[in-house]
Formats: structure tokens, sequence, C-alpha cells
């Protein structure tokens, strides 16, 4: 009977494809690599821009700063009754944060905006400030009286009212017709 034997290589020079263990990442590392995908998906549809704001990511990258500094109020223009009301919506911000300023044909709201961000979780503290001004000039319709203009500021809103000239309904409804449709 013949005698059988086997060598073991020592653990050192054994090269079994054996993967090293990996750590599992954090759950803010999976949130940025997934902000960072959709990130390139709205790229390719020309839809450029931060899409998931707030600590994941890289919020206080250029992308996120240039998209506060172009931070603009949105602003509601409309009649009530004989009074011009323009409203804006600045959440976050105080009345003293805000400066509105009238002159015959326009009517300007500019101030600055500003954020201040902190989380600490899992033992990694995060502070974002991020700063910018912003500056909306509305139009105003013939005969308005800015003598007579007063603003509010209640819950981030301020209302903008001045007495007008009823808002004149020269015009008249068209008929939509199908494309197709041929003239007789």
């Amino acid at each position: 009977m013949a005698n059988k034997t086997t060598d073991i290589a020592p653990h050192e020079q054994q090269n079994i494809g054996r993967r090293e263990s990996r750590r599992t990442p954090s759950p803010f590392t999976v949130l940025d690599r997934f902000a960072e995908e959709m990130d390139r998906v709205f790229d390719d549809f020309g839809l450029g821009g931060r899409w998931l704001p707030g600590p994941f990511g890289r919020s206080a990258s250029r992308e996120a700063l240039a998209s506060n500094a172009l931070w603009a109020p949105d602003i509601e223009v409309y009649h009530r009754n004989n009074e011009l009301v323009v409203r804006a919506d600045l959440p976050g911000m105080k009345k003293d944060d805000v400066h509105v300023d009238v002159t015959e044909d326009a009517l300007s709201i500019s101030g600055e905006r500003r954020q201040e961000q902190e989380t600490d979780r899992e033992g990694i503290y995060r502070s974002e400030r991020t700063y910018g001004n912003f500056c909306r000039t509305i139009p105003l319709p013939e005969g308005a009286i800015t003598d007579q203009a007063k603003a509010t500021f209640r819950n981030g809103v301020l209302e903008i009212t001045m007495p007008a000239p009823p808002q004149s309904t020269r015009g008249r409804r068209l008929a939509i017709t199908e494309g197709n449709e041929q003239k007789k």
C-alpha cells in the first residue's frame, strides 16, 4: 500500500480567491451615492442642480451655493376689489431681513436669506451656513396709487397692497379648433 501525503501550504501562501471583508457602508454614504446617481439622471434630462437638498450629498458644494445665490421668492400679483395685491413667499425670514421700495411704476422686494443647519448623527457633527441676496422687481399697472401702499409681514408671507384702478378686461375668448380640421 502506498502512503499518500498531502502538503498544505501555510495560510499566508494560500491564494484562494477570497475577498477581504469590507465594512458595511453607513446610511449617509448610501444616501450620498444615491443622490449622486439621481443627479446624473436629472443632468441627462437637462434638469441640472441638486434634487435632494439637506444634509445628504454635497449640499455645501458649488451647486448648492449657486442655487441659494439664485433663489428668488415666489410672487403672486392680483386685484382684490379696487386694490392691487402683491404677495411674496419668504419662508424662514423675518420682516427685518426684507426691504420694500416702491416707485411710480415698479415695486422692489429685496433682502438677504440666511440658512444655518446643524446635525449631529452617529458622533459626526456637521454645520452648514449659506447666505444669499435676492431682489424681485414687479412692474406696476398704470394708475396704481403708490403713495398709499402698505406692507404687512405674517408667517413668512409679505403682502403689499395699494389702491389701483379696476382691472380692465378688454379682449375676447378664442375658440380652439383641432389642428387637422380643414376650413370650408
